[in-house]
């Protein structure tokens, strides 16, 4: 067969090729053929079996037969192979395949140095061994939202403080400076850069330039500066102190204008004097016009003459305008005083303490013979921003001749302690122990003061009665132009033998009162008639509770009835006997308090339940059975009884606990209308009851009636 196969071929092909080379082959005769180059067969290079086929040669696996040189590899292809450069080389020719080492040209390829760029946005191209990277260069990092790019880092929030803490930080794209602020400047050796930059304050007011008008003084702060006015200067209108634009003028001080009705030469004079010592004082010696202008007031009130004549009402009205006139003239004169503490005396008394500061950071304590003041450095702070601060204070025993008769008005609230602790109150009479001192800062406004003023006044010896209270209190003016004493605003911290020391939280005229209270003793006959009485009460109940507790031949819902009401009067009137009076442990009054008003209204309570049996019996008058009535009740009493009155003292203590007990007697407060939480149920049984009465009343007449008709009407009702 397989000869037969050649012959067959040789017969269809003429020319003599075999015609069954396989894929890769070519004919070399009529019984053979042979493999391309760069293929290769089992059988050889010329094979004449059929079944053969011709495969591709590796000629770059092993054994290596071809050599490509450096920074290159071999790299086989179908019936061929070709040399190529690693990546990040390079022919140099620029071709990409080469067959042998002799035609390896492969060199390093710059990938950082082409166009366009590879890295994108602000990134920057690393060139590595036949390679690159893009990383971002210093101050920028990679951007999470756009893989790739680079963003900025903010050096100066990041929280490392790169720059020195007297430095600015300002942030640049990639980078920071650190810069001095304006005001500040780099200390000698230390210029404008990173991380070495230290700034020191610029002294605006001796650089020798005009930083303040003329009218001001220049006043150095850290990093600026600020102009304030001279001493007897003001603002002009449209300008504030203390900014660096601020434009003065001289002060202009008000008149001082007398009360109407003063004739006396030596008052005008001392008015007259006021206003010139706040018109000329730029003028005078420093401490003339304070020494004068005390001397002037300590002889007029020394001597008042005229100003006994007048009335109590036209005398107080006379010192209110003293008062605060004085106050406000040697306010605006002490600004022409130096620095430090000051003290001006008047021959019969009167004193004048003041100390004069530029806003230091200090506490300010003012003593006198007979007053001590203390303020603390919040005060002070607020008391000026014109110039230095001024505290000053005044003492002037002559104005008690004026004074000693004045109203005294208490707080709502002393007012109210005051009747709880001293009992119903009749007059309050006034006694003025301490000279009268008038305390002022630099700011007029001193109504509420961030902390309280402390003062020190010293008096006479006094030893008070259970009728006396000492107070420490101040001149309030009324709109009328006068005033009165008051204690709004003043406590009293402690007391001494010769000493009160009092906390204000505003300034004025101060003066410590004796309080005189007229009180109004217990009528004696009603105490007995109370005592008496509930004792004679107690005993009746007592017996009356034991009578239906244990009579059991009486026993049924009617005495039951009478049996709780019983107790509940009896427990209340023992305890209003032993403990109304325990007021010494409020808690505890407050309790005894509580239980009075729930045993009170539990007892009106069982009386509104026996007007409401009464009224159901006298309905069921002819019916012969009872029971129904009885479980009815029996049912109703216990939780009516005793939980309406529970629930509402425990309503009441829950809203105002407070209310039970107060500073006399351990019983609701009278005061408010929280005694309703008392009166308004009693008042609402008291009218239930009355109401179910007159209905048995008509009830119980009509049955009668009914029951006997011979009995005339007028009979029936009788």
């Amino acid at each position: 067969m397989q000869l037969l196969l050649p012959l067959e071929y040789a017969i269809q092909n003429p020319s003599g090729c075999a015609r069954w080379c396989p894929l890769n082959s070519k004919c070399v005769n009529a019984t053979a053929c042979q493999c391309s180059p760069g293929f290769s067969s089992s059988s050889g290079e010329i094979f004449t079996d059929q079944l053969e086929s011709c495969d591709d040669i590796n000629e770059c696996g092993p054994p290596l037969a071809v050599s490509c040189g450096k920074f290159a590899d071999c790299q086989n292809t179908e019936g061929s192979f070709h040399c190529e450069c690693w990546p990040g080389y390079e022919l140099a020719s620029g071709g990409k395949t080469f067959k042998n080492k002799s035609e390896n040209t492969c060199q390093e390829v710059d990938e950082c140095q082409r166009k366009p760029r590879i890295c994108k946005g602000r990134s920057i191209c690393v060139r590595t061994q036949g390679s690159f990277t893009c990383v971002c260069p210093p101050g920028l990092e990679p951007n999470k939202t756009d893989p790739g790019t680079c963003s900025d880092v903010n050096e100066c929030t990041s929280g490392q403080s790169p720059c020195h803490t007297t430095a600015h930080c300002l942030n640049n794209i990639g980078s920071y400076e650190c810069r001095c602020r304006p005001g500040w400047k780099p200390i000698p050796g230390s210029p404008n850069g990173l991380n070495n930059t230290i700034c020191e304050d610029v002294d605006e007011c001796s650089s020798g330039q005009p930083a303040c008008h003329s009218s001001t003084v220049c006043i150095n702060t850290i990093g600026s500066y600020r102009c304030r006015c001279r001493r007897g200067w003001e603002p002009k209108p449209g300008f504030q102190n203390m900014q660096m634009n601020t434009t003065c003028q001289e002060m202009s001080f008000p008149p001082w204008t007398p009360p109407p009705g003063i004739q006396r030469l030596t008052m005008s004079g001392l008015f007259s004097g006021a206003e010139w010592a706040g018109s000329s004082w730029l003028t005078c010696p420093v401490f003339s016009s304070p020494q004068d202008l005390i001397q002037e007031v300590d002889e007029l009130l020394q001597a008042p003459d005229d100003l006994e004549a007048l009335s109590p009402l036209e005398q107080r009205c006379v010192a209110t305008n003293l008062l605060s006139g004085l106050e406000d003239v040697l306010r605006d004169v002490s600004q022409a005083l130096p620095n430090g503490p000051l003290t001006f005396n008047a021959s019969a008394g009167t004193d004048l303490s003041l100390n004069v500061q530029q806003q230091e950071n200090i506490n300010v304590t003012l003593c006198q013979n007979q007053a001590k003041m203390w303020l603390s450095l919040d005060v002070m702070h607020e008391s000026s921003d014109s110039g230095p601060s001024v505290v000053g204070l005044i003492s002037t025993p002559g104005m008690g001749k004026l004074l000693a008769e004045a109203p005294l008005v208490l707080e709502p609230k002393q007012q109210e302690a005051v009747h709880e602790h001293k009992g119903l109150l009749g007059e309050v009479s006034p006694v003025l122990l301490s000279d009268v001192i008038s305390a002022f800062i630099s700011n007029k406004d001193t109504q509420s003061l961030s902390s309280p003023v402390t003062f020190i006044l010293s008096h006479q010896l006094l030893t008070l009665g259970n009728t006396q209270e000492v107070l420490c209190v101040f001149w309030e003016h009324s709109q009328d132009g006068c005033g009165h004493w008051s204690t709004t605003g003043c406590r009293t911290v402690a007391t001494g033998d010769t000493s009160t020391t009092c906390e204000c939280t505003h300034l004025s005229s101060f003066a410590v009162l004796m309080a005189q209270y007229d009180v109004q003793e217990e009528d004696p006959v009603l105490v007995v008639i109370t005592y008496v009485g509930l004792g004679l009460s107690l005993l009746c109940l007592l017996l009356a509770a034991l009578t239906f507790l244990l009579c059991k031949a009486i026993q049924n819902t009617s005495t039951s009835l009478h049996l709780h009401l019983s107790v509940c009067l009896f427990l209340a009137h023992l305890l209003f006997l032993t403990a109304i009076n325990q007021t010494k442990i409020k808690v505890l009054c407050g309790i005894i308090a509580g239980a009075l008003h729930y045993l009170y209204l539990a007892a009106f309570t069982w009386m509104l339940l026996e007007g409401l049996h009464l009224f159901l019996t006298a309905r069921n008058l002819t019916v012969v059975n009872y029971s129904g009535l009885n479980r009815f009740m029996k049912w109703l009493m216990f939780p009516v009884g005793y939980g309406v009155p529970a629930l509402i003292v425990a309503i009441s203590a829950a809203s105002r606990p407070h209310l039970y007990g107060t500073a006399t007697r351990c019983w609701l407060d009278t005061k408010k209308i929280f005694i309703w939480s008392f009166l308004g149920p009693v008042c609402a049984i008291i009218a239930v009851n009355l109401a179910l009465f007159l209905m048995t009343f008509w009830i119980l007449q009509s049955k009668l009636s009914s029951l006997n008709s011979d009995v005339s009407t007028l009979g029936n009702t009788r």
